[in-house]
């Protein structure tokens, strides 16, 4: 129990100390006017309130990532905790708020056009690319999840689920920001605190055991897989996670002033590791041991299942809420996010609805494929690398930034290198990549980062 509280406290502290270090870094210019006042058009840019736009970017990140990741994450052991609270204050956080507040100062730009700035032409029409194919699938993976679950609550199939999903992400997409998100996006952002605040509070009212940090920190998982990389790729959305930063200029066009951004994006992230390590520290007490939880079903059914039991009729409602909603207001952020990065890429004003609509239909019909045509588990396994992978170029491209501004570029520079190791460690050792050995994708990935590191030299030394 104690590691559990520690960690609790890490990630407030992490908010407070490393929060403002990382805002006095970038050096935010509060009388500077936002997107949101000089580039208004009523759709997508527009001033909103401080808490909502929190809410809001809350939920866009959230979906069921930091539950259904930790949950899984925590078969690794007690190193989860380490994962969340260090990943989350020193690299995910810091991610969120850069790309978030260069967005800003760039009039609101998609992270495509973001990263390209800094790293050239070539890496722009790659992260174009590169950042449609995310976010269809996690359009696609965050339809499969609720449509099955609604289906095996009510008398419809899983496809008339499917295609009513489908159809509330077309209006979600298309609408002005603050006619549907704008308005049930808060609600559903305060109902899942609520059910992580519900599901803390049983941590300490029920009896289990937790692992502590005094435990060994390997050879945890029930089906042996090794702690690195594969904890880190498990449990992104708690930590650091490359979807992010395609939802932060979202609210970038909405801030009204610098000075949120530290509330808004590095806050959020910090509430999403809080989010995480709950979870986590709630499946392994719940199920009393690693076996016992692996054993318990899916994440799906671990959520319904501590909540039912802990928190009675309410918790199944939050349940519900938790693993349908949530998933659901990521997907149609997504879709939103893929429309305005192909309309910077295409350069089309989306003032009008039929050229909001001409953007959108071709990739709804895209995520319709992937749904009908791939399985779940292939889609979420092709999704959680590319999601790291993307966070490892965005640190880069914020670390140059930094540095052509003579800022601390080291915030950034760190976790791009370690995260550099484990996507490429990842792709090399995992299953669904090419089943290495364990030395080998390691070795590979060291050598990967000292490549990238000696580039940042040479080209430091050049500039």
């Amino acid at each position: 129990m104690y590691t559990f509280i520690v960690s609790l406290l890490l990630l407030i502290v992490g908010y407070v100390v490393y929060g403002a270090v990382v805002e006095r870094v970038f050096g935010i210019e509060p009388d500077r006017a936002t997107p949101a006042h000089t580039l208004s058009d009523g759709i997508d840019y527009m001033p909103m309130p401080a808490w909502k736009v929190f809410l809001i970017q809350f939920l866009n990140i959230a979906g069921t990532g930091p539950i259904f990741g930790a949950i899984m994450g925590i078969l690794f052991g007690p190193a989860a905790y380490l994962w969340i609270v260090l990943g989350c204050i020193f690299a995910g956080a810091v991610h969120d708020y850069l790309c978030g507040m260069i967005s800003l100062r760039k009039g609101g730009v998609s992270l495509p056009e973001m990263v390209g700035d800094q790293l050239g032409d070539g890496m722009r029409q790659a992260m174009r690319v590169f950042s449609i194919i995310l976010l269809l699938l996690v359009g696609a993976v965050f339809v499969t999840t609720p449509a099955d679950l609604l289906a095996s609550m009510t008398s419809l199939s899983s496809v008339t689920w499917t295609l009513l999903i489908l159809a509330y992400y077309i209006l979600a997409t298309l609408l002005p920001i603050d006619k549907l998100i704008g308005r049930i996006y808060p609600l559903f952002g305060v109902a899942l605190l609520l059910m992580a605040l519900g599901v803390g509070i049983g941590i300490f009212a029920h009896q289990g055991w937790m692992p502590e940090i005094t435990d060994p920190l390997t050879g945890h998982h029930p089906k042996g897989l090794p702690v690195f990389p594969m904890l880190c790729i498990t449990i992104a959305c708690g930590a650091i996670s490359g979807f992010h930063g395609t939802q932060s200029p979202l609210m970038a066009r909405c801030l009204g002033s610098e000075r949120q951004g530290r509330r808004i994006f590095y806050g959020a992230m910090i509430t999403e590791g809080i989010v995480a390590l709950i979870w986590a520290a709630a499946a392994i007490k719940f199920a009393g041991s690693y076996q016992a939880l692996a054993d318990l079903g899916t994440p799906a059914v671990v959520v319904d299942t501590i909540c039912r039991s802990w928190l009675g009729t309410l918790g199944a409602l939050l349940a519900i809420l938790g693993v349908v909603a949530a998933p659901v207001t990521s997907g149609d952020t997504a879709f939103r996010s893929a429309r305005l990065i192909a309309a910077d890429m295409f350069r089309i004003k989306q003032h009008k609805l039929w050229r909001r609509l001409a953007i959108s239909l071709p990739l709804f019909a895209v995520a319709a494929l992937l749904i009908f045509l791939i399985g779940f588990d292939e889609l979420w396994r092709y999704f959680a690398w590319s999601n790291q992978t993307l966070a490892t170029i965005t640190l880069w491209a914020s670390a140059v930034w930094l540095r052509q501004r003579h800022k601390c570029y080291w915030i950034a520079l760190v976790p791009a290198l370690f995260m550099t190791v484990v996507c490429t460690a990842y792709i090399l050792v995992a299953p669904e990549g090419f089943s290495l050995a364990w030395p080998i994708g390691i070795g590979a990935g060291l050598a990967m980062m000292l490549l990238t590191a000696s580039l940042w030299c040479w080209s430091s030394k050049r500039k």
